[in-house]
């Protein structure tokens, strides 16, 4: 396998310092759109967009096209499908991000390169913990949508690193309520997951559905994050939607999942993990049905329903402006089906080794996604077949896998991320970053 090549460009760690004493609720600043003008007209993200996916339409939006649209967690995998979809639909996005190092940076750094080459992109480097920075990009950018993906993702990662879903699923996100109280937008989403069914053994699983069951603290914080923004709906009639994902994968996806770990295991001749000896059932939903889903629904502000009766309507509305919503496939596969797609798409066989249920798992999922199909017309189409073929091409070429080469990305014992590779240089946008930096020190 070929060494990735590395563009020797500055990296500013420290790009965005965004402590200040401001007071959101009494500031006056007007709302700051991004300027065309703030970086180079570099190459559009044609070149990576979901024009390869014929499902996601380009009928047009009732989104304002000078909206500001901020974007947490925008170099995560989803975050940045979505802020792709948005710019070349000519929307402007704020991105921010804290780059931990839940999986190698070298991703996320790659995917901001990527999204960086945009004039309608800007991004500040910002952990949710922290209240102020969070306060400051709302004063500056005064959003009018924002989606929240930022979050500490993985199940199994909970068991051993609780706090870290306590800081980001719970703190950070009360952080955003906060910030979208002081400074009111249009319609607040976010990002929720399949997690919080939980022990549920009816399926599909509806939003209807009671989910006080969790089996793992990752799922609890999902919960919690729902109830959250309840409250804020009610009290501060924010408009906020609850966005229950199931399975995600594809391009530039997380390397801790499944799909990602078996492709390394496999074109390298080591053998791949099974748990509960197979007999295990995902909804996979291919990315680019997650961003029509969530594009669809940024318009679609919930309203309050003052008659709305616990025992008569559905549990995910409300009384206050508030509405979940499963976004799946709809078809589970089953995991021993899914191996054999990959097997084929990557010209090898796995070899297996089967084991027990890991503990916080759940042995299925599966989403009713008749809300979305009834409110916006939607539901997520494309086959695990092309889903994983598109997953598969995008691999090869990003780690320059030939044909009949392997590459060693993962840790072989742990499992726990890409190895870092030399030198590594990240594409910066120095202009833009120090432009950035002026205009967060001048509104301090």
């Amino acid at each position: 396998m070929n060494n990735r090549s590395n563009i020797n460009i500055k990296n500013n760690t420290n790009m965005d310092n965004l402590n200040t004493t401001t007071n959101p609720s009494t500031t006056t600043n007007p709302k700051t759109t991004i300027n065309p003008n703030t970086t180079n007209n570099m190459d559009n993200l044609n070149n990576f967009n979901t024009q390869n996916n014929p499902n996601i339409s380009n009928t047009p939006t009732p989104i304002n096209p000078n909206s500001n649209i901020l974007i947490t967690g925008a170099a995560g995998f989803i975050g940045f499908h979505l802020a792709i979809y948005l710019i070349n639909q000519g929307h402007k996005v704020i991105g921010i991000d804290n780059i931990n190092d839940y999986y190698d940076t070298m991703l996320k750094e790659d995917r901001l390169a990527l999204l960086k080459k945009n004039r309608n992109f800007v991004f500040h480097r910002v952990d949710l913990k922290d209240k102020q920075s969070v306060d400051k990009i709302f004063e500056i950018y005064h959003p009018d949508y924002v989606i929240n993906l930022a979050a500490q993702a993985g199940v199994r990662y909970s068991i051993t690193n609780p706090y870290a879903y306590v800081d980001s699923n719970l703190i950070g996100f009360v952080n955003i309520l906060e910030a979208c109280r002081n400074y009111p937008v249009k319609h607040l989403l976010y990002a929720s997951s399949s997690s919080v069914y939980g022990g549920n053994k009816t399926a599909p699983f509806s939003t209807n559905h009671n989910v006080d069951h969790p089996v793992s603290l990752y799922a609890a914080t999902k919960k919690a994050d729902e109830l959250m923004a309840h409250t804020y709906s009610h009290l501060y009639k924010i408009p906020t939607t609850g966005l229950r994902f199931f399975t995600v994968y594809g391009p530039f996806g997380r390397p801790d999942m499944a799909y990602f770990l078996f492709s390394d295991a496999i074109l390298n001749d080591k053998p791949i993990k099974v748990f509960n000896h197979g007999k295990m059932e995902r909804d996979f939903t291919y990315v680019d049905d997650i961003v029509e889903g969530i594009y669809k629904l940024i318009p679609l502000a919930p309203e309050a329903n003052p008659d709305w009766d616990e025992n008569d309507d559905d549990l995910s509305s409300s009384f206050a402006p508030y509405k979940i919503y499963n976004i799946g496939n709809n078809k589970p596969v089953k995991l021993e089906k899914f191996i054999e797609v990959l097997e084929k798409k990557l010209g090898k066989k796995a070899t297996k080794i089967y084991m027990d249920m890991q503990p916080g798992d759940v042995v299925k999922t599966y989403a009713d996604v008749s809300d979305l199909e009834k409110d916006i017309g939607f539901k997520p189409s494309t086959t695990i077949e092309e889903g994983i073929g598109k997953f598969v091409d995008w691999y090869k070429e990003y780690y320059e896998i030939e044909s009949d080469e392997g590459c060693h990305l993962l840790d072989k014992e742990n499992n726990d991320g890409l190895y870092k590779q030399e030198d590594q240089n990240w594409i910066q946008n120095d202009n833009q970053e120090n432009q950035q930096e002026d205009l967060l020190q001048n509104a301090q």
